[in-house]
């Protein structure tokens, strides 16, 4: 008998309930719902115990999937009273849900927590994803920690989010916990991701610009406050003394230029972001050009910024403008928040140079972290669902500091360091070391290109280098290289250095093999980057 998908269809009973931050925490939340198409409008009854019962209209438009259509309410109960809990019910004045709370901020609020998850999609079950042991998860964790103010995630919210199975399946595996918590979400790249085909298998893939789905449903759950034509798949709020952007995964540069404004604007003391790609990447073949550097500007000013998309976990020290600090006030740490659900990472990870914390995430466990802020200080602490700790940290503003504490690599003068993707080549250059002369850096490339799993043919004289399906010979005494693609004239002559290595000037072999390079003058090392994610591997004939 052929299987038939669990799509979880709208009716006339609300679902999908779930409370958010679209304005004025203090006084305002917003509660999101949907129902079938016969109901046509819809109103929240609010009120706080012992006091009068009110009702909030709310906005009602469709939402046109890729299998059915339903209507998406919304509701914004405003003028409520700070530091008060609220019950509620959603519907119309026939169908009505079952009741449930939800807390204003305080005024003046500089103490509090908030849970930040991410990549916590399912897809174990095709025709019916299964998000049951995330809800029970998250409840353990909610239940441990009550205090805790809303939910920030990273993305990756659902599997694929261009189709409604996949939204449907999610937010059944949040009930019981968003319609009281809001639930502030970042759009991942699986959640603008579709298939022309979806059913019984997945067929030509395409990412959705903007995020349509994301960006319908969720249209007035958030503040309007992003950039035009690109709002709700970016946009930020406020909660206590703190800031949060939430970017999306398209146009940076547009998205970069509406945050400098809005990070500028805030004087709140603490600035956090959520991004889902990592700029600073534990993927042994990652890129990072997605949105790198052009959301750079933004992102230096920011605190702290949380990703996924790895599904494992690492912390950098402060970084700005490829250099790795130890103060706070110096630079912003990334922070990959591991994957939510049981999903471990598809993809080889490794610690990287910028790494201060690093944590595979191998095991079939859930990770998440809590962020507690207390005035000037602000504490993280990352564990699994088993209870076991795998980071924890405190940024000190009044010191300056970040505890434990963990000094940035500063390499001594002659000992420049070169890595690869974050990455150490090791023993394959540990005697032949990048130089720097007139002006112009060195490196012995064919130990980074046997380092990357390149072809390396070396000659009396001369060097072939093969990787990223580019070719080049490069002569020693010579200032052409001759490439696959002609002729290319070297920035400076090659010439025999360390270790009786052919060193090439770097940045003509990174524009030869379609790399980039930065040199960090704090930390006395070099970078080198590809966009290029496949893994290059010697040709055994």
């Amino acid at each position: 008998m052929e299987r038939q998908p669990n799509y979880r269809f709208a009716t006339k009973n609300p679902d999908h309930i779930m409370v958010s931050i679209n304005g004025d925490a203090r006084h305002t939340m917003t509660v999101t719902w949907r129902t079938s198409t016969e109901i046509e409008d819809g109103y929240v009854e609010y009120y706080e115990k012992g006091g009068e019962k009110k009702i909030a209209a709310a906005i009602t438009k469709p939402f046109r999937s890729d299998v059915s259509t339903s209507n998406i309410h919304w509701a914004k109960p405003e003028g409520l009273k700070s530091g008060t809990r609220y019950y509620y019910t959603c519907g119309n004045s026939e169908i009505r849900s079952e009741e449930y709370w939800f807390d204003t901020q305080e005024d003046n609020l500089t103490n509090f927590r908030f849970l930040a998850i991410s990549d916590h999609q399912k897809d174990n079950d095709h025709y019916n994803p299964d998000y049951s042991q995330l809800n029970a998860f998250l409840k353990k964790v909610l239940e441990e920690n009550p205090d805790i103010r809303f939910i920030y995630t990273a993305g990756d919210n659902t599997n694929n989010g261009q189709h409604e199975i996949q939204w449907n399946a999610m937010f059944e595996g949040m009930k019981g916990i968003i319609e009281h918590i809001p639930y502030m979400m970042t759009c991942g790249n699986h959640d603008n991701r579709g298939f022309e085909i979806y059913f019984p298998t997945e067929q030509n893939r395409y990412y959705a610009e903007p995020a349509e789905f994301f960006n319908t449903q969720l249209e007035y759950s958030y503040p309007k406050n992003g950039p035009e034509g690109w709002q709700t798949e970016n946009y930020s709020f406020d909660y206590g003394n703190a800031h949060f952007m939430v970017f999306g995964v398209n146009e940076p540069e547009l998205v970069n230029e509406w945050a400098n404004k809005d990070i500028d604007a805030s004087d709140k003391t603490w600035k956090f972001g959520a991004y889902h790609f990592p700029i600073y990447y534990s993927g042994a073949n990652l890129s990072n050009d997605d949105g790198y550097p052009m959301l750079r500007e933004s992102f230096e000013k920011l605190d702290v910024i949380f990703s996924g998309h790895e599904h494992d976990f690492s912390r950098t020290y402060p970084i700005k403008n490829e250099e790795l600090f130890d103060r706070p006030s110096q630079g912003t740490i990334h922070y990959e928040l591991g994957n939510g659900h049981s999903n471990p990472p598809g993809t080889k990870t490794c610690d990287k140079v910028w790494h201060c914390s690093y944590f595979p995430q191998e095991e079939q466990v859930c990770a998440y972290a809590i962020i507690g802020i207390d005035g000037n200080k602000a504490s993280f602490v990352s564990k699994l669902d088993d209870g076991r700790i795998f980071d924890e940290c405190i940024i000190d503003k009044d010191k300056d500091e970040i505890r434990p504490y963990r000094l940035a690599p500063v390499y001594g003068p002659g000992r420049t360091r070169i890595f690869y993707k974050g990455m150490d080549p090791g023993l394959a250059n540990a005697r032949s070391l990048p130089v720097c002369i007139d002006g112009i850096w060195f490196a012995a490339f064919g130990t980074l290109v046997s380092f990357i799993g390149g072809n390396v043919l070396r000659e009396k004289g001369k060097i072939t280098l093969e990787v990223y399906g580019r070719k080049a010979v490069f002569t020693e005494g010579s200032d052409t290289a001759v490439t696959d693609s002609g002729e290319v004239k070297l920035e400076a002559k090659v010439f025999r250095g360390n270790a009786d290595q052919l060193y090439i000037p770097v940045d003509s072999a990174c524009k030869i093999f379609g790399m980039k390079w930065a040199y960090a003058k704090r930390n006395n090392f070099i970078t080198v980057e590809s966009s290029d994610e496949s893994e290059p591997c010697p040709y055994q004939p």
